[in-house]
């Protein structure tokens, strides 16, 4: 899972701006900041070629001019998305018990019955590097289209699986298509919305329906091991929900990427005027190789060789990974200490979703707070303060994450009444959101000016697909070695670890990002691997 929203956000911002058909050879900045591409190739071409641009600031074909109730429907429906599509990903763990006594697997020594899980966010976390550059040229609703429809193929083999490997297999594909499809999405509201605070909102909606949808694949499903109690019903019900639902995203999402718009513009203008009439776009973009070999290379090496990027993405990752963790230690606790079945542990879920829902409330005053900083920023007058996007985390990261281990911990008796342990999975849920979204907000940020916001934020949606894949499998070894009480203050003692991470980003983020040559304008300091990365050549090696 990735919580892709912001980080391309800020690769979004600038690209729906401009002017009109004009001659030229020098592409906007926002165009020429993301690298070399084919020189010679765009020269050749650029010599008799004039550069499409948007007729107007107030063109109506850029999604930022359109009017409000278009933009509130598109977002509507991208946000329902959002919401519903990830259900495939946890629903499966209400029937967990049914699905090992069908195929033969045992959860005696190891916890295999979560492998379709985990095989489902590995799938996210590959997806995203290897195909989402190739999103950026068909655009947003082709892009969609595509993904959803094998999302929806690929759930028909779960469906009728006669194997467990037929499982895992196929929700590795439907994982990485949830993905995608979340990524294509998180470029939506930057396309339309260009305003940073009208743009909070929806951004903030974004991350706890991503976070929601993860969340409440056990509470919406568990009433099918209820009262059908046939586990393949899930997946039937997953295909009649996603195939009613079809007709109404292919038709309402319209394309939003503003440089695919112009670049159907002009291939119509090249066609009717026989005239060489190009976007910056296409005369300045690198070829796919170069792109493809930049989002496999860049994250990675961002996230080797930069402290705050490191450190961020181990606690937005670990964060998340609760979401996923909590699928199989609920399953222990609840049932071993109140005698519950498997789909009314499912139902307990919903606390985590409830306590995500309140801790999208914080996030709205986060924003307030960030732009007020502008006030009081020395370094930048004018400007919001990065690190003010971090002040609520902290609240967020060690009240809620972590308080919300401990009270899970040490509520965790017969003694005590159900709903005790399950206020910490809602303190939990609460921090989750806050931390989420702080971190994709501040990476955003300091990582914006130098045109690396992308790479990074891809760097910490790997990272929490990864957490949110392995994690949750040692929660039976350590919740049957350590016991319900000492496992969970594990997870506790190190939430609290992590949570001073904002605290040392507040007090030292300037210093940090001073030091940084991928959080400076332009990249400076680091030639050689924008090179190696970009032109395939150079001093460095990424």
């Amino acid at each position: 899972m990735t919580t892709p929203a912001a980080g391309y956000t800020a690769d979004r911002i600038a690209s729906n701006n401009s002017s009109r058909l004009d001659d030229g050879h020098t592409a906007p900045p926002h165009i020429s900041s993301s690298g070399g591409g084919n020189s010679s190739q765009s020269t050749s071409v650029e010599k008799d070629s004039k550069i499409l641009d948007w007729d107007s600031p107030t063109d109506p074909g850029n999604p930022h001019n359109w009017s409000l109730k278009r933009k509130r429907l598109v977002t509507g429906i991208a946000l329902l998305s959002t919401l519903l599509v990830p259900l495939n990903g946890t629903s499966i763990t209400v029937a967990a018990a049914e699905i090992n006594q069908e195929f033969g697997i045992s959860d005696a020594t190891f916890p295999n019955s979560y492998w379709p899980v985990a095989s489902w966010s590995l799938g996210g976390a590959l997806f995203v590097i290897v195909f989402l550059p190739l999103m950026e040229d068909i655009g947003i609703r082709i892009g969609f289209i595509i993904s959803y429809v094998f999302f929806f193929l690929m759930i028909i083999p779960q469906a009728l699986a006669n194997s467990f490997a037929t499982l895992i297999v196929t929700r590795f594909f439907s994982g990485g298509c949830v993905a995608l499809l979340a990524n294509t999405i998180a470029s939506v509201i930057p396309d339309i919305w260009a305003d940073d605070r009208a743009r909070s909102i929806p951004v903030g909606l974004y991350i706890v329906t991503y976070e929601a949808g993860n969340t409440l694949g056990p509470p919406m499903f568990a009433g099918v091991m209820q009262y059908i109690g046939n586990w393949r019903w899930i997946f039937y019900i997953q295909l009649i929900m996603y195939g009613a639902l079809a007709p109404l995203f292919f038709l309402l999402l319209h394309e939003t990427r503003g440089t695919v718009i112009l670049h159907r513009r002009a291939q119509h203008l090249r066609k009717t005027t026989r005239q060489s009439i190009y976007t910056a776009a296409e005369l300045h973009q690198p070829p796919l190789s170069t792109r493809l070999l930049k989002s496999t290379t860049r994250p990675a090496y961002l996230l080797l060789t930069e402290p705050v990027l490191l450190a961020s993405t181990l606690w937005s990752a670990f964060s998340f990974g609760t979401v996923f963790l909590f699928t199989q230690s609920t399953a222990q606790v609840y049932s071993t200490l109140y005698g519950w079945p498997a789909y009314r542990i499912g139902y307990l879920q919903s606390a985590v979703v409830i306590g995500e829902a309140l801790g999208w409330f914080p996030t709205l005053y986060s924003s307030r707070l960030y732009f007020q900083s502008a006030s009081r920023n020395r370094e930048n007058p004018g400007s919001p303060i990065p690190e003010a996007r971090l002040y609520l985390s902290v609240l967020g990261s060690f009240v809620g994450i972590a308080g919300g281990m401990f009270v899970y911990a040490w509520t965790a008796y017969p003694s005590l009444p159900w709903i005790a342990p399950t206020i910490g999975l809602g303190m939990v849920g609460f921090g989750i959101q806050v931390v989420v979204t702080a971190v994709a907000d501040y990476i955003t940020d300091i990582y914006a000016a130098s045109g690396y916001a992308g790479s990074a934020v891809s760097a910490v949606a790997a990272g929490e697909n990864v957490v949110a894949a392995f994690l949750p499998l040692a929660a039976q070894g350590m919740y049957g070695r350590l016991g319900f009480q000492w496992a969970s203050t594990v997870l506790g003692v190190l939430a609290v670890g992590l949570s001073f991470a904002p605290v040392v980003f507040i007090l030292w983020g300037r210093q940090f990002r001073a030091r940084s040559p991928f959080m400076r304008a332009g990249g400076e300091g680091m030639e050689g691997v924008v090179v190696v990365v970009d032109e395939g050549k150079g001093k460095g090696g990424v």
